[in-house]
């Protein structure tokens, strides 16, 4: 083995602590989430204090409007926020990479495309989601992922589509398309494996726009409806109490904010080393 093998196996181990400093709590967290349900020492729809009744042994973060435990309520609502935002994360990511991919390849499919992009990103996020979750029958979580869906592809796609503009002139695409390879093999085998990076990093910041756009429109409650225990929800219906049971809004809003903030930093954090990883192949 030579002493340049050597040093480049050295830099490739190097960086793993300082990755495994912001990926270890989005990890922890979203354990915490998703096996919440499990640690709750009471059924979300049961009172167990007065309304907005203070911190006890009963309920370690007091009681809501209904007086039901804020901390069991807490533990229950954050598996659906992740599930639908993990949905809606990895539907947009692989719609952009292949959208982004062929587009970039095919000049009449990258007019179109850029087309749709352009006028989607007109229609305002807040107007959008509300329109699509009011036309869907019975709307729900379901329309709230469609429409997060929906209206988050056209950014993704431009993203995707610059990143992968400059690969497409470059020497080993034409060498590929002058050995008489087809789009389908030039985007998923020439173009796509060079875009890891981004498209990692591009499903971190689909990821925490997700749990935006959903918590918001819980918050206006066009999603999740009461008596379901949702984050953004719990916000809205612990809002008039806040001065009594303070943790009844502050404890969701920081559950939304620490999963956003954790898992954008744990995917940023992995994406240099995906590229690192590649080009030392």
């Amino acid at each position: 083995m030579t002493a340049t093998a050597v040093l480049d196996q050295r830099s490739a181990r190097r960086p793993w602590p300082r990755i495994l400093l912001p990926v270890v709590p989005a990890i922890l967290l979203v354990l915490l989430a998703v096996l919440g349900p499990l640690l709750a020492a009471h059924p979300v729809d049961k009172p167990v204090t007065a309304p907005y009744g203070e911190a006890g042994s009963d309920a370690a973060l007091g009681g809501d409007q209904l007086g039901r435990d804020v901390l069991s309520r807490l533990l229950h609502g954050g598996s659906a926020l992740i599930g639908s935002a993990l949905t809606v994360a990895l539907a947009v990511t692989l719609l952009a990479t292949l959208l982004g991919c062929f587009a970039v390849l095919s000049p009449r499919l990258g007019r179109l495309v850029e087309r749709i992009a352009d006028t989607a990103i007109l229609l305002p996020p807040v107007l959008g989601i509300m329109l699509l979750a009011l036309a869907w029958p019975g709307g729900g979580r379901l329309a709230i992922t469609l429409a997060a869906i929906v209206l988050g592809t056209p950014y993704a796609v431009r993203i995707v589509a610059s990143a992968a503009a400059p690969l497409a002139s470059a020497g080993f695409i034409e060498a590929a398309i002058a050995s008489g390879e087809g789009t389908a093999r030039l985007a998923l085998r020439e173009i796509l494996p060079n875009l890891r990076a981004t498209v990692l990093a591009l499903f971190g910041l689909r990821f925490v726009d997700a749990v935006y756009v959903i918590s918001m429109a819980g918050f206006l409650q066009l999603g999740p409806q009461p008596p379901e225990a949702d984050w953004a929800l719990m916000i809205r219906e612990n809002g008039p109490g806040i001065l009594l049971n303070p943790w009844a809004v502050v404890a969701p809003g920081l559950a939304i904010g620490l999963l956003a903030i954790s898992v954008n930093l744990a995917a940023n954090a992995l994406a240099p080393a995906t590229a690192r990883r590649a080009a030392l192949r």
